[in-house]
Order: C-alpha cells, then sequence, then structure tokens
C-alpha cells in the first residue's frame, strides 16, 4: 500500500528522512480495526519522528501520521483518535502510563489503510467533512480539553490564549473554541499575530500578558517557550488556572523572579495545570460542539499525500495559517 514512513530518522535534514512508497499492510490484532483513509492532516510530531526527537518510546521504520479520518469496511465513515490505551485499561487513556499515540509504538494515518483499536475510530457526523475530520484529533481536541475538562471555562468567563510565533493551532483552535461558546478571549503574543488572533475572535491582544487591563479567570498557554507560564502568575484571578500543554524547550534554571513567581501561586492559591491530548469521550465532545456551533477549523491548505514534503516545508517557514490536510488516492 502506499505510505509515508521514516526507516531511519535524520537529526541533520528531517525531511529527507521522509519516504513517500509502497508500504506493507500490517497485521489486524484482536480488538483492531481496518481504516482506509480519505485524509490526513500534518502535526509537528511528524518532524519530530523524521529528526529522531519524538522520545524514548519511538520505534523505526513507522509510517508517520496519528490524525486522520476513513472508512471502515461496513461503509461507516469515522475519525481516528490518535491516543492509544495499552490493553487492559479501562480509566481515560490520558492518564494510563502506558499510553502511546499512532505513529509511536503502532502505525500511523499516512497510508491508504490505517489499523486502530475499536474504540479509536469514532462514526464521524455528516455535517463534518472529512477535511474538518482529518484536522481534529491532535491539535484541535488538545486545545478543547485544555479550555474546557481542565480549565473548566464556561460562559461570561475570560482567558488568556498564550501561544507561539503564528499562535500555532492549538491556540488558534482554543481562540476559536472559546468565543463560539461565549469565553471572552484575550491573547498574549508577538505583534505579528494581531490581525490574527483579532480574525479569529480575540476581543483583546497585548505582547505581554503584564499589560493585560485585568485579571483572567484562566490562561491557556499552548507556547513552547519553557517557562513562559511564570509570567501567567500575575494574570489570573486568585483560584484561577494555568493550563500548560507542555513545554520542549529543554531544562535550566529558574529566570530572575521566578521565586516571587512561585510565592504568588502559593499565596494566591493559583492552580496550575497540565492537559494533555483528550480522550476519546472528550473527541466525541468536540464533535458535538462542531455541529452544534457550526464552527469548523481552518484549514491552510489540502494536498495529495504524494506531496507530504511540500507540506512539511510550509509548516516549517511559518508559510502557512490552519491545517494542512493530506487526501489519500
Amino acid at each position: 500500500m502506499l505510505a509515508v514512513y521514516c526507516s531511519r530518522p535524520d537529526s541533520a535534514d528531517p525531511l529527507r528522512a521522509a519516504v513517500v512508497g509502497d508500504y506493507h499492510r500490517q497485521p489486524v490484532p484482536e480488538g483492531w480495526r481496518v481504516v482506509r483513509m480519505l485524509t490526513t492532516s500534518l502535526n509537528m510530531r511528524e518532524i519530530n519522528v523524521l529528526g529522531g526527537r519524538a522520545g524514548a518510546g519511538q520505534r523505526y521504520p513507522v509510517i508517520l501520521g496519528s490524525d486522520g479520518c476513513g472508512v471502515l469496511d461496513d461503509g461507516t465513515e469515522v475519525v481516528v483518535h490518535a491516543s492509544v490505551g495499552s490493553p487492559g485499561w479501562t480509566g481515560p487513556e490520558s492518564l494510563d502510563p502506558g499510553r502511546t499515540v499512532l505513529s509511536e509504538r503502532h502505525e500511523g494515518t499516512f497510508a491508504e489503510f490505517a489499523v486502530v483499536p475499536c474504540r479509536n475510530a469514532l462514526p464521524k457526523p455528516p455535517e463534518l467533512s472529512a477535511v474538518d475530520a482529518a484536522c481534529l484529533p491532535t491539535a484541535w481536541l488538545t486545545a478543547y480539553r485544555m479550555l474546557f475538562v481542565t480549565a473548566g471555562a464556561a460562559p461570561g468567563q475570560t482567558v488568556l490564549v498564550r501561544g507561539r510565533r503564528r499562535l500555532g493551532t492549538i491556540a488558534s483552535a482554543a481562540i476559536v473554541l472559546a468565543s463560539a461558546a461565549g469565553v471572552h478571549v484575550w491573547v498574549a503574543g508577538e505583534p505579528d499575530d494581531r490581525e490574527l488572533a483579532s480574525g479569529l475572535g480575540a476581543e483583546v491582544f497585548v505582547t505581554d500578558s503584564r499589560l493585560l487591563p485585568a485579571p483572567v479567570d484562566a490562561v491557556l498557554d499552548a507556547s513552547v517557550s519553557g517557562m513562559g507560564w511564570l509570567d501567567d502568575v500575575a494574570a489570573v484571578h486568585p483560584h484561577g488556572a494555568i493550563v500548560c500543554a507542555g513545554y520542549r524547550a529543554g531544562g535550566g534554571t529558574l529566570p530572575q523572579g521566578a521565586a516571587d513567581a512561585m510565592r504568588n501561586l502559593v499565596f494566591r492559591e493559583i492552580r496550575v495545570l497540565g492537559s494533555g491530548m483528550g480522550t476519546a469521550e472528550d473527541l466525541r465532545d468536540l464533535m458535538e460542539f462542531l455541529v452544534a456551533t457550526g464552527v469548523r477549523p481552518t484549514v491552510a491548505d489540502v494536498l495529495d499525500i504524494r506531496e507530504v514534503g511540500r507540506g512539511m516545508r510550509a509548516m516549517l517557514t511559518g508559510a502557512t495559517t490552519g491545517k494542512l490536510v493530506f487526501r489519500l488516492p
């Protein structure tokens, strides 16, 4: 079958490690299903896998991709949930110590056919297109869980969204979802992000969270700055929440002022919460939310899967705003 895979990572030139070609069909374990893939979308994880920076659990060779939409053998259109729980685990897969994601220990979705656990093939609402659905399982699901599950944001409240330059898909999705739910959205970002943030629904934009007009109920930090959340401590109400989707800046010592920030954290009883990719139940709720509100992901481009290199280059250069989606033949 046609697939995009990585046999051996290349830290110097990750895109060179991506192979588009024939790949063996994998066996179907008991409790798993074959999905004929229609669409799949690109995340930074694919670049990290190609560059050998995906983590200790990564295996090679492996088919890339964790998101997607496809069809079961009975004709049911499904959305592929990227997070795979360990055998026998019954709770939320986000808490499973053996949890993995597609394209880590299991083959991914950048192929004509994917094999996934039955619970990872969720029926796609007919109101969502295959292109829209392919955007949801990683970035949009992460944003949904940060906003509504972890932070518990409610209509009338105010959240601050902090993202990397050009905001990124998680931060952008959080702005759109919050605005659609009646949550006031403020954004802290780079000056170049102002127009994009306003277009997505942000009511206030600042380049420094210390310049906010008032404290907020929660901060959704989808940045990769490492210690950016320390500035967010002063931005939230007492008993407010700072929700972190994960940092990739590495270690190092705390910056100047960290001790004061931690003191504020303790005596103002502010919650700092980690938030993962979301569960299968969260993904069902996200799809229901999109159907009810009419909100749809912003799609930068839809390409043939054979043009995966073009899509990856566009992502790495910051030339796109929104998700990059690939169609399978």
